[in-house]
């Protein structure tokens, strides 16, 4: 394990209880954050976590770690009074000894692996982390006691995690699909089961409700030639009929299905994708490191982008399982041409809103208050997955090929792409507003 740490040191006076010692310690710089999001992603990329699940992780971790350096840095605003629910947490004078930047990124680690699935990876790559810093010249006891520290908050941080009602999920009735016209219905080829129809229940960070931004009705469904419905769908089918090849690399683009499965004639196989949250977050990331932001504000950078994914998919999910409409595999094959299929695999869930334009808008609205609107950016985080790098001009720009790109995969109709960008930028606000405390 390699950890690259910045040019700049900190003196040991830099964290609580050591004041005694000259010694010279190196910090930790937005890299090494990006690195634990990365292992994360490995881990969900492992355990197939759906995206809103996804979401919940990452969000809980980077607040672990952010709570760290909220309580030893006065300039930086706590989230009490601001997110729902969150509770008091003082820290005791007893933790003493640590070092606030590993203690944050440990923090991270220390919820990680206990809110996933295969949370042992996480486990043993916070091993092999803690092993390289006493390498690089951290003494044994300050790793410790910043492990320590680090287990303190992440507790704090689960139990305010396990309050927000995510929990009672699994004592809901399993979801039957409503197989009825113009009603979702699970596709080929693995005919999945509805992912998290209950997600609207969950508690979120800034939202008043999960139905606070109700949107604009979808276009009804209707079998008639004539009817809006009908010309929607024919729009979907057109389009793919004679798709450009730009297209097909913008859709391929932003695929992010952790669902995707392949029929190979007896067997079908599941593919390894990233979520769509861990590819906004490593939009972050390549943001906070082009810009050469501090620890400190690309941990607080992170953990908003998180938050807001967070509270999206929530209310994303709130409007699918209302109204619950139909996808355009289904309806294209039931009323025009049942050979048709789409570029992408549909996803397992209701068609409207778009969760891509959701997500990605409310993710662009965020990021654009840190770094501006016209913030030009490469976007190389899936090149490890095979799809090579993108350039935009802003968060916004990318947000809309997001959006789009759902059309040209053939998975969502046209108005629950630029409805689903309106609810993005709308949650997006929200945060912002209810973490600066402007109106």
């Amino acid at each position: 394990m390699r950890i690259v740490y910045t040019i700049v040191v900190t003196l040991l006076t830099g964290f609580s209880g050591c004041r005694q010692s000259p010694k010279v310690l190196p910090s930790f710089a937005t890299e090494d954050i990006s690195r634990v999001v990365t292992q994360m992603t490995e881990v969900m990329i492992h355990d197939i976590t759906n995206p809103p699940l996804a979401a919940r992780f990452f969000s809980y971790a980077c607040l672990s770690g952010y709570e760290v350096l909220v309580q030893n840095d006065s300039t930086m605003k706590g989230m009490r009074g601001i997110l729902n629910d969150y509770p008091v947490i003082h820290k005791p004078d007893s933790l003493r000894g640590y070092h606030v930047q590993l203690s944050a990124l440990l923090a991270m680690m220390e919820t990680a692996k206990k809110m996933q699935p295969s949370g042992k990876l996480i486990g043993e790559y916070e091993q092999r982390f803690m092993d390289s810093c006493k390498k690089t010249g951290f003494p044994e006891e300050v790793v410790e006691q910043s492990l320590g520290y680090a287990s303190w908050v992440s507790k704090k941080i689960l139990a305010y995690a396990r309050s927000d009602r995510y929990n009672r999920i699994s004592n809901y009735p399993r979801y039957t699909p409503v197989n009825k016209p113009g009603c979702w219905y699970p596709t080929a080829p693995a005919y999945l089961a509805a992912v998290e129809p209950y997600f609207n229940t969950v508690r979120s960070f800034t939202l008043d409700s999960a139905s606070q931004f109700i949107p604009a009705r979808p276009v009804a469904f209707a079998t008639d030639k004539n009817s809006e419905f009908y010309r929607l769908m024919m729009r979907n089918y057109t389009t793919t009929k004679e798709m450009p090849m730009e297209y097909r690399v913008i859709a391929a683009f932003w695929d992010c299905n952790p669902f995707a499965v392949q029929d190979d004639g007896h067997l079908i196989l599941g593919l390894k994708k990233i979520s769509p949250g861990a590819h906004w977050l490593g939009i972050t990331g390549i943001a906070c490191q082009q810009t050469k932001k501090r620890f400190a504000e690309s941990m607080q950078i992170h953990t908003m982008v998180s938050m807001g994914l967070m509270d999206a998919f929530i209310t994303c999910w709130d409007e699918k399982f209302r109204s619950n409409r139909i996808r355009p595999e289904t309806a294209i094959r039931q009323l025009v041409d049942p050979h048709w299929q789409p570029l992408l695999q549909t996803p397992p869930f209701p068609e409207y809103l778009s969760g891509h334009s959701v997500i990605s808008s409310a993710s662009a609205t965020i990021l654009s208050h840190y770094f501006g609107n016209q913030f030009a950016y490469k976007d190389s985080v899936e090149v490890s997955y095979g799809l090579p790098a993108r350039s935009f001009t802003s968060f916004r720009q990318a947000a809309e090929e997001a959006a789009i790109s759902r059309f040209y995969g053939g998975i969502h109709f046209m108005d629950a792409i630029e409805q689903g960008m309106v609810q993005g930028n709308k949650v997006g606000d929200q945060l912002v507003r209810k973490v600066t405390g402007k109106k």
